[in-house]
C-alpha cells in the first residue's frame, strides 16, 4: 500500500490515520486554488525574508549616510534610498520581522478571546450572553483604527502598546464567529448524547464546542490579517506605532511623504511591500475558508 493510499483509506486503522488523511484532501483541494497557493507563497516568503533579514539586507538598516540622500534605485541602491541615506530595501527587509511580529502576536492573543467569549455567551446563553455580546457590540459600534489610535494615544506610543491596542480591537468579530458556531453546535445530537452521558459543561465545551469554531475562527483570522497589517502600518504613519529609527512600514511611507513628487520611492516602496503582503494574506484566506467549510462538499 502506498503512502497515498493509506492516507485515503476508507477505513482508517487510528485517529492519527483519519486526521492525516482529513489533511492530506484538504492539502489537494487547496492546491487546485492557484490564487490561493501564490497567497501561501508571498506568506512563506515573508517569513523566509523575515527569519534571513540579517543575511539578505545588503545594508544596515539603521546607518545613515547623507551623502547617498535620496538616491534613484538601481544608482548603488536597488530601491533606491531615504532622506538621511539608508538603504530602502534593508529597511523594508528587516521590517518584515515587525510586520510579522505584529500579525502574529495579534493572531494568538486576540483569537483566543473571542473564542471563550464567544463560546461562553452561546453556550451559558442568557444573562450571561446578554452582557458578553452587549460588550462586544459596543467595541464594534466604533472604526477600528479609530479605536486602536484611542487605546495607542491612551497607552503611549510604541510598537508593543500598538500590538496591545490591536489585539483589543481585533477580538469583538471572533468573539460573534464563536458564539455562532457554538449556538449551532449546542443543538446537536451528539451534544445532547453528551449532556446525557454526564459529561461536565468545561469538557463540553473544551472537547466538542471549541473544536468545531476553530476552522471558522482560523479563516477569519486570516482573512483579518491584512486589516491588521495595515491598522498597523495606519499607527506607524501617524507616529503611534513603532517609533523612529526602526524600519516599520507605515513609518518609512511617513518618512517618505515629504519627498513624494520627486523622490517617490522613498515612500512607495514600503507601500508595494505592504500591498504585496495584505494581498498574499488575502488570497491565503480564501483558499483556506474553501478547504475548512464544512458544506463545501455539499
Amino acid at each position: 500500500m502506498t503512502t497515498r493510499q493509506w492516507l485515503l483509506s476508507a477505513s482508517p486503522a487510528s485517529q492519527m490515520q483519519a486526521r492525516l488523511g482529513r489533511a492530506y484532501v484538504g492539502w489537494q483541494s487547496f492546491r487546485q486554488n492557484r490564487l490561493a497557493v501564490i497567497g501561501l507563497a508571498i506568506i512563506l516568503l515573508l517569513v523566509l525574508v523575515a527569519a534571513l533579514a540579517d543575511i539578505l539586507a545588503p545594508y544596515d538598516p539603521l546607518a545613515s549616510d547623507l551623502t547617498q540622500r535620496l538616491r534613484a534605485p538601481g544608482d548603488g541602491f536597488l530601491l533606491g534610498s531615504d532622506g538621511l541615506g539608508r538603504d530602502i530595501l534593508s529597511r523594508i527587509i528587516h521590517g518584515s520581522r515587525y510586520t510579522l511580529m505584529i500579525v502574529a502576536l495579534v493572531a494568538i492573543t486576540a483569537a483566543p478571546v473571542g473564542l471563550i467569549v464567544g463560546t461562553a455567551a452561546g453556550f451559558l446563553g442568557g444573562w450571561v450572553d446578554t452582557v458578553l455580546m452587549r460588550i462586544t457590540d459596543i467595541f464594534l459600534a466604533f472604526p477600528k483604527l479609530i479605536l486602536a489610535l484611542a487605546f495607542v494615544s491612551a497607552l503611549g506610543p510604541g510598537i508593543e502598546n500598538a500590538i496591545l491596542a490591536i489585539a483589543l480591537t481585533s477580538w469583538p468579530p471572533y468573539a460573534r464567529v464563536a458564539r455562532a458556531e457554538t449556538l449551532t453546535v449546542r443543538g446537536a445530537d451528539y451534544m445532547a448524547a453528551a449532556r446525557l452521558q454526564g459529561i461536565s459543561r468545561t469538557r463540553q465545551v473544551l472537547g466538542h464546542i471549541a473544536p468545531m469554531c476553530i476552522p471558522s475562527l482560523i479563516v477569519r483570522v486570516t482573512l483579518d490579517m491584512a486589516g491588521i497589517i495595515l491598522t498597523a502600518a495606519g499607527l506607524g504613519f501617524l507616529g503611534l506605532g513603532a517609533q523612529p529609527p526602526l524600519p516599520e512600514w507605515g513609518a518609512m511611507i511617513a518618512n517618505g511623504r515629504q519627498f513624494l513628487l520627486d523622490q517617490w520611492w522613498v515612500a512607495t516602496m514600503p507601500g508595494i511591500a505592504i500591498f504585496i503582503v495584505s494581498l498574499g494574506f488575502n488570497l491565503f484566506g480564501d483558499g483556506l475558508r474553501d478547504v475548512l467549510d464544512p458544506k463545501r462538499g455539499q
